[in-house]
């Protein structure tokens, strides 16, 4: 495989499972050296095991700032550097707004926003001193909004922003920025949603493409590893999600909301029957999701 992260440094959060380990996979496989942050140390052990010398980990909550800023600094000193950041950590909540309970509806904008933030936040220094690049795992959903999944979708929006926004401001420090949009992804997140929620997974089959399909972990890995090595502005995963994008102005415009109404007016009323049948706002799986 060409070596193309040859010499270089990734930080990855979210590293355990899904995405992040795949990213992490690819990148060692490229060349490059990785450090794991995340949660559940058991899988983040056995990966960087898996790696070897290339890799080390640290147990981390991107919730916790002290946390964070304490594993980055630990990373930067075990490897020497830090070229590239992987902002993935990301979970998914169940239910509609007038429904999901506080804390559930906060854990998802604390983790998918101001998770992001934090891990920006503490990788400033190190990224300034090899004039490297962050990409901020966002998603479909920063653009394209779906009733049910309010607390995902606004995160998600948030985490855009705040990524656009910081470009601006470490630009003039040789730090480049990029967001990368995941349509659905055959990950735990996708899984799950679609086997607690039946109406869930009926929706997606009646939205546009790429809406309506699934893409594999590969797949995603290598459009963001790629995004990765040519610093890219914008990672689509699939590609065609540069369309919903580029027409998200007619998604939430008057002219679409007949259509978008009469969708959600079939779909709401199940989904929350659903949600309230499970009894709980997030799939089994527990203490935190990796996208």
């Amino acid at each position: 495989m060409k070596q193309r992260f040859a010499g270089k440094v990734a930080l990855v959060t979210g590293a355990a499972r899904g995405i992040g380990a795949g990213v992490a996979r690819g990148y060692v496989a490229g060349g490059g050296r990785v450090a794991l942050v995340g949660l559940e140390p058991e899988l983040l052990a056995a990966l960087s095991d898996e790696l070897g010398e290339a890799a080390a980990w640290w147990e981390a909550d991107v919730r916790d700032s002290a946390a964070m800023k304490s594993a980055i600094d630990a990373a930067a000193a075990h490897f020497g550097r830090i070229d590239h950041v992987l902002a993935n950590a990301g979970i998914a909540s169940y239910g509609t707004v007038r429904q999901i309970d506080d804390e559930a509806f906060d854990r998802v904008v604390d983790i998918n926003l101001n998770g992001v933030f934090r891990t920006l936040k503490h990788s400033t220094p190190h990224l300034e001193a090899t004039n490297g690049y962050a990409l901020t795992v966002a998603s479909l959903a920063s653009f394209a909004t779906l009733a049910g999944l309010a607390s995902y979708n606004a995160s998600k929006a948030g985490a855009e922003s705040l990524t656009l926004a910081y470009k601006q401001e470490v630009a003039h420090l040789g730090i480049d920025v990029g967001v990368c949009h995941p349509s659905w992804v055959d990950t735990d997140i996708v899984r799950n949603a679609e086997k607690d929620l039946p109406t869930f997974r009926a929706i997606r089959k009646k939205l546009p493409y790429p809406a309506n399909g699934t893409t594999s972990v590969e797949a995603c890995v290598d459009l963001i590893l790629t995004g990765l090595e040519k610093r890219k502005t914008r990672v689509y995963v699939p590609k065609g999600v540069i369309v919903a994008n580029w027409s998200k102005a007619l998604t939430n415009s008057p002219v679409a909301w007949p259509v978008v109404r009469k969708l959600a007016a079939r779909s709401v009323p199940s989904m929350e029957a659903e949600v309230e049948a499970l009894g709980r706002f997030h799939h089994a799986h527990v203490p935190h999701v990796d996208d």
